[in-house]
């Protein structure tokens, strides 16, 4: 796959913010089901699903800038950095080179050596006439799952029928996004008994709430406060994903004031959660309250 930075189209120093605005742009762009007959529009979603998985993940992000795992997220392989200059790690490239093409039978000991060094891979890559190509990979099918806000918080795990028929327990990653979408390896299209299977890509797609909205890890709410809570102060029940909490109020608290309930938000992807904003709505007694009517006249008559 190509540079994960150049995939996105972002700085190597780009934010997380940055990162995650750019990917999400490309894969609503290039989503399967908005271009259904479009086989660029589904490789340009494959790749940029791969690239994000890696700097979407600040581990696997720091590892990528490091030059510890390729741009698939496989580690790089150590131990042969002079290979090129004629000699690395202890072996003599330049005599095994020779030896694969002379006077060994061209599938004799040279091949076996290079082939126990690089693997297979260095077989398939035309090691003479009875090379074998590696089996096809079979293709990737693509899914969603809805989920509530209370499913992303609890982080549990959700039963999914895919495309091939397949159902599978999909858990629910920690700093998951509307429209994210995750890949499950090898649960794609099988390509037959040698080959490797496709993989499933997996689009979240949360479900609106009618009482939280969404700012990253954060959530908001309303929350109504009686007149009398609002002047003399007092405990109030806020509602939360995980059941209602107490909280308590200064006196003269106005409506439209923002409380900070920390830990009550979402899931990050390092284990630490994000918080409630709690915002104040005051509501005032129901029918006529004569004292309050003359209350209100005195403060007005004040003001005058």
């Amino acid at each position: 796959m190509r540079n994960p930075y150049d995939v996105l189209g972002v700085a190597k120093g780009a934010s997380e913010a940055d990162i995650k605005k750019a990917y999400r742009k490309l894969a609503k762009d290039f989503h399967p089901d908005r271009n259904k007959n479009d086989v660029k529009a589904k490789d340009r979603f494959a790749e940029a699903n791969s690239a994000y998985e890696i700097l979407g993940d600040a581990e696997k992000r720091k590892q990528f800038d490091r030059g510890e795992i390729d741009a698939d997220g496989r580690p790089r392989a150590t131990g042969f950095e002079g290979f090129g200059g004629g000699r690395s790690a202890g072996f003599d490239f330049e005599n095994m080179a020779r030896a694969r093409q002379g006077g060994m039978g061209g599938g004799g000991m040279g091949e076996d050596i290079f082939s126990h060094i690089f693997g297979e891979a260095f077989r398939a890559g035309g090691a003479g006439p009875g090379a074998q190509r590696q089996p096809a990979k079979g293709e990737d099918v693509a899914a969603e799952l809805s989920v509530s806000l209370e499913q992303v918080a609890s982080e549990e795990k959700l039963r999914l029928a895919l495309p091939t028929g397949r159902e599978v327990d999909v858990m629910i990653p920690r700093g998951v996004v509307d429209g994210q979408t995750i890949r499950l390896r090898g649960l794609g299209q099988s390509a037959g008994p040698r080959g490797e299977p496709g993989d499933a890509l997996l689009t979240i797609r949360i479900r609106p709430h009618p009482r939280f909205t969404v700012e990253g890890a954060d959530l908001r709410t309303s929350v109504e406060v009686p007149l009398e809570d609002a002047v003399l102060g007092g405990t109030i029940r806020v509602p939360t994903l995980t059941g209602a909490v107490e909280m308590k109020m200064p006196p003269m608290t106005s409506s439209g004031r923002t409380f900070r309930l920390r830990g009550k938000g979402l899931p990050r992807k390092d284990g630490t959660r994000g918080d409630l904003l709690a915002t104040t709505a005051i509501i005032l007694p129901e029918g006529e309250d004569a004292a309050l009517i003359e209350f209100a006249r005195g403060r007005r008559a004040k003001a005058a």
